[in-house]
């Protein structure tokens, strides 16, 4: 199979093993899978272990080689011949955004699902982000036992190293939201003809001046009066952990009165958004994979997003037979017919 060219189309039927090769390609590029968060299970029945190495060139010539082994429980990690120990080191790598049925989760569904995608943006080009969210989780980790194990005499301590990362994370996070919202907005409008949809962050630790983030003195005074609270219920009651990101239309909440249509939209411009975001801040184009989710638009919108996705290094989408992907391709596309496993290229 030839995957040099700009643009890859996957079209078979569901469980044939379409999703398995974007999953690869996603494997590569951050040594985790969109599908399951255990790495036992990338393993094909009846084998003891997996491998998979990708050669990556990027527009400079500059060319990265990845080679990830799972054997016996244990993942060794190489990139460019060398063994690396941590899964950050792959940033910038091989920058892949995905599109998944399971986004529709960042309009629809929990506070962490939609804290995860912002998470995922600012992680995808910002080493110091994965390093402070980290510091942040471990903290909290630790503030929690000792709720559990009634040890309050540490609290004065975790809290405000609790404060000091949360207050980066935050930071952070809403000037995301700004730039987000600034290809968002334009962006939703121009595919559903809903304008004044935009983005909202809700932080946890709240300033009376809400155009600014709060200092670490009303901060502390906030986390000290949920002591109380936090003792009964076993859990820590603020902080970034708590943040909140709604979709705002003239003034209240747009999801709940939104359409499933709407809904997805919502998703699919979320995800073109971020690889924009991408762009715009490295300056490096990413390699998009789309996995089955074109179909969930009706033609007209299918048109409209498919002409506003950013300038990509390289698409890859998968497709269900009878879907009109004849419509999206170039003449340099090449298209594979997957079955059982195994390919044959459609001309």
């Amino acid at each position: 199979m030839d995957l040099l060219s700009k643009e890859v189309y996957f079209t078979g039927e569901n469980g044939q093993g379409k999703s398995n090769l974007l999953e690869a390609l996603y494997y590569s590029s951050y040594a985790s899978s969109f599908r399951t968060h255990t790495d036992s299970e990338l393993i094909k029945n009846g084998e003891k272990s997996m491998s998979l190495r990708t050669i990556y060139r990027e527009e400079n010539g500059n060319v990265h080689t990845t080679f990830i082994v799972i054997e016996n429980g244990h993942k060794k990690i190489e990139k460019d011949g060398k063994i690396i120990h941590d899964r950050k080191e792959l940033i910038n790598t091989m920058p892949c955004v995905l599109y998944s049925h399971d986004d529709l989760d960042f309009a629809e569904g929990s506070p962490e699902r939609r804290r995860f995608f912002l998470d995922q943006s600012l992680s995808m080009y910002d080493v110091m982000y994965i390093d402070v969210l980290r510091r942040y989780r471990r903290i909290l980790k630790n503030r929690n036992l000792c709720l559990k194990e009634k040890k309050y005499e540490l609290f004065d301590t975790y809290d405000i190293q609790l404060i000091m990362n949360g207050l980066e994370i935050q930071k952070k996070r809403k000037d995301a939201v700004f730039q987000f919202n600034q290809i968002f907005e334009k962006m939703y409008e121009n595919v559903s003809g809903i304008a004044g949809v935009n983005i909202r962050y809700l932080p946890s630790w709240k300033s009376q001046d809400e155009a600014s983030l709060p200092n670490i003195d009303e901060i502390m005074e906030l986390v000290k009066s949920k002591r109380d609270v936090e003792r009964s219920l076993g859990t820590t009651m603020t902080g970034p952990h708590r943040d909140r990101i709604v979709f705002i239309k003239d003034g209240v909440q747009f999801i709940p009165t939104a359409s499933t249509g709407q809904r997805r939209l919502v998703a699919l411009v979320l995800r073109t958004a971020q690889a924009v975001f991408y762009t715009q801040v490295t300056g490096k184009k990413p390699v998009l994979l789309m996995d089955d989710v074109l179909l969930e638009l009706d033609p007209e919108k299918r048109k409209r997003l498919t002409a506003m996705l950013p300038d990509y290094d390289q698409l890859f989408c998968t497709f269900l037979p009878g879907e009109p992907y004849e419509n999206y391709r170039h003449e340099t596309t090449r298209v594979y017919k997957i079955e059982n496993g195994s390919w044959t290229e459609s001309k």
